[in-house]
């Protein structure tokens, strides 16, 4: 069985609740990305120099390419993940075609497992497989609510703006601020951005709040480090 995380809609042409979580998740984590990978960039570079102009033209790089990476990487994940729902649609209607009593059969059986008495579970199932079989089946089976995908644009768009929002703060920060403060001023600005997405995404995936953002700090400042240390390898 295909395991698609699909749930029902009220409205088709508006996005359902688990496609807005799906966004958001795709531009926290985007947002996250964003400013740990640009962090790592402008630092490494400011490890092996003070040069404001420099330290910008690798950060604006990092940023249009890791957006791009970002969001491209969201499209053809969510796209892949759209094409699997409807080679597994296109498969149970085939399977309705072919073995229509064996498909019967399965969907009675859900409907007893769900605690349903054998009568009504059997009058059920045979109403549902008339009226719309292809639709009952592959909800009941794969969770799939039939011409109602995820949108890969939704995904890829969240993650493009999302890592170039999150890549601004430590490009803003080591460029403007005064070159004695750069690194400093950089490292306590990042910290406190991944501590909001660190929690952010441990809200929206409900899961414990204080290990997300303990673990995104660590990384966050463990990438901050190694790069800065790499730079001053390569002194100008």
């Amino acid at each position: 069985m295909i395991d698609l995380h699909i749930h029902r809609s009220a409205a088709k042409p508006s996005l359902k609740l688990t496609e807005w979580l799906n966004v958001l998740r795709a531009g926290v984590l985007g947002m996250n990305d964003g400013i740990i990978s640009t962090a790592g960039i402008v630092l490494g570079v400011a490890g092996a120099q003070q040069s404001s102009f420099a330290l910008f033209i690798a950060g604006i790089s990092g940023l249009i390419a890791g957006a791009f990476s970002m969001g491209g990487g969201e499209f053809v994940s969510v796209s892949q993940q759209r094409d699997m729902q409807k080679t597994a649609a296109q498969k149970q209607r085939q399977a309705i075609a072919d073995h229509y009593p064996e498909e019967l059969a399965d969907l009675t059986q859900v409907y007893l497992d769900k605690g349903i008495s054998p009568a009504l579970a059997q009058q059920v199932a045979t109403e549902l497989m008339l009226k719309d079989g292809l639709g009952a089946t592959c909800q009941e089976k794969y969770n799939i609510e039939l011409g109602n995908y995820f949108n890969p644009w939704h995904a890829a768009l969240s993650s493009f703006l999302s890592f170039s929002a999150g890549a601004v703060l430590p490009l803003l920060t080591i460029t403007l601020v005064p070159v004695r403060w750069k690194v400093q001023v950089t490292v306590i600005a990042v910290a406190l951005a991944l501590i909001l997405t660190g929690y952010s995404s441990a809200t929206l995936g409900h899961t414990n709040r204080t290990k997300a953002v303990l673990r995104n700090l660590l990384v966050g400042l463990l990438t901050m480090i190694v790069t800065y240390a790499m730079g001053h390898l390569f002194v100008i």
